[in-house]
């Protein structure tokens, strides 16, 4: 039985669907105010790889992933570019698609976004202000009064006391209490503005995943994951606001893929010390990449380096060296088979990726030896709910690496001057050029067939 690790209950617990076969799942999307940095990138390729296991699995999947597309940071920037919010939110969006299809990201089947859901959003504070949860502030906000929810701090596991304004939570005198967060933000001047039952205004960040979610799963759904970072204060607040407004649970596993580090510290636009993954895939190829995210497990920190993204490169080559040459198509998967079975066992156990993967280089060891069609098979088809190894292994081997190498029509060009050498028995130049290539990280294999080539 699959088990998942609650970051509400802090254990690994038998995942078991409110409806029978079915899972709905919600997941907190980007905010789209500039490119998706690779803290960003392994929260969307993480919960890929959990919405394709479920779906491996059998479980009829309804994922949805929201665009915040309006919010404080949105605005600063659209302000300081001179331009539209949306035209902004436009181009980032499509930034986000590009880069999300390139390191093999499949879409949501829902992907709301908080600007089309303000009358759900001003629905949900009317009903916590009928229930007494929200209050209007002096300074024309509508505020969520935290000390009036019972349990709140579960989700962190912190007391009241403990707790702390996150990065996100303003403290404003207008406030009754430090911890209390804002529903409904009244209109500033030039800020993109919507009418309200209290004034013109515009929703706060909080409120929206809670709706967003509630309107395309339900008010009690099964799976809800996002980053670390919004365990606190986003998720926490989004659990106030469903049950408060609801007075039903909200989610019953929670999901928090770990950081990205960079010597030894968090990846963020706040500490300047983050890439881009525009910036990386100038320089690695995105399956690469996604090698990198999906070999570390999604709830352990995840270490940047150059280091690490070349060994990946080399791990993932060592994959599709053993693929070379033998003709295999993505089938289905007999989970009975012992490979399958290790397989399927990690990935039960909170989708052990690390260990999923050790298993597909037992089975490349054994297709080395086998260069069996089934063994092959087996390998892209279990890769497969991992999002790797669908490349043709010649395309993936001869890949250019971004901006650098030589291209396979010169690669060819020598070669073919080589065999020219060859032929004249000028065996000095042959090797000479062989040379040439392999310093140039081409790495050449003679055959009946002819040379093939790849890159080292």
């Amino acid at each position: 039985m699959l088990k998942i690790y609650n970051s509400l209950t802090r254990d690994k617990q038998d995942f078991v669907p409110i409806t029978p076969g079915r899972v709905r799942l919600y997941v907190c999307g980007m905010t789209v105010y500039d490119h998706i940095h690779m803290g960003g990138a392994r929260m969307l390729v993480a919960f890929d790889v959990v919405q394709r296991w479920l779906r491996a699995s059998g479980y009829d999947v309804t994922y949805v992933r929201n665009i915040t597309d309006i919010d404080d940071k949105i605005i600063k920037r659209a302000q300081e570019n001179g331009e539209e919010v949306e035209t902004l939110t436009a181009r980032f969006i499509a930034a986000m698609n590009e880069d999300s299809a390139a390191l093999g990201v499949e879409k949501p089947d829902f992907e709301p976004r908080a600007t089309e859901h303000v009358p759900g959003m001003q629905e949900m504070i009317r009903q916590l202000e009928t229930r007494g949860l929200a209050y209007r502030a002096s300074n024309g906000d509508v505020n969520y009064s935290v000390r009036k929810f019972p349990g709140y701090g579960r989700l962190s596991g912190k007391s009241l006391e403990d707790l702390r304004a996150g990065e996100r939570v303003e403290v404003e005198l207008s406030k009754q209490d430090p911890l209390d967060f804002v529903l409904w933000k009244k209109a500033k001047e030039g800020e993109p503005a919507w009418d309200s039952p209290w004034g013109k205004g515009r929703p706060g960040w909080h409120i929206e995943c809670s709706v967003m979610s509630s309107a395309l799963l339900g008010n009690h759904f099964d799976i809800h994951g996002g980053g670390q970072d919004l365990q606190f204060p986003h998720h926490e607040n989004e659990i106030a606001q469903s049950e408060g407004a609801n007075q039903s649970k909200f989610v019953n596993t929670w999901m928090h893929n770990g950081f990205v580090r960079v010597d030894n510290e968090k990846m963020s636009k706040s500490l300047g010390n983050f890439f881009t993954v525009r910036e990386v895939l100038r320089r690695y190829d995105p399956e690469v990449v996604r090698f990198f995210i999906v070999r570390a497990h999604y709830r352990s920190p995840l270490n940047y380096s150059d280091h690490h993204l070349d060994d990946a490169r080399q791990a993932l080559t060592r994959l599709y060296t053993a693929l070379k040459g033998v003709a295999a198509a993505t089938g289905k998967i007999d989970w009975k088979h012992p490979v399958a079975a290790r397989f399927h066992e990690a990935m039960d156990d909170d989708f052990n990726t690390p260990e999923a993967v050790a298993v597909l280089f037992d089975l490349a060891n054994e297709l080395n030896k086998s260069r069996s069609e089934g063994d092959a098979a087996l390998l892209k088809s279990l890769a497969a709910t991992l999002g790797l190894l669908q490349r043709d292994p010649q395309q993936f081997l001869q890949a250019l690496p971004a901006g650098d190498g030589l291209t396979p029509d010169a690669i060819d060009a020598l070669i073919a001057a080589r065999a020219a050498a060859r032929t004249a028995k000028n065996f000095a130049e042959a090797d000479r050029i062989r040379d040439e290539l392999l310093k140039s990280g081409i790495t050449l294999e003679d055959s009946s067939k002819g040379t093939l080539w790849r890159r080292s």
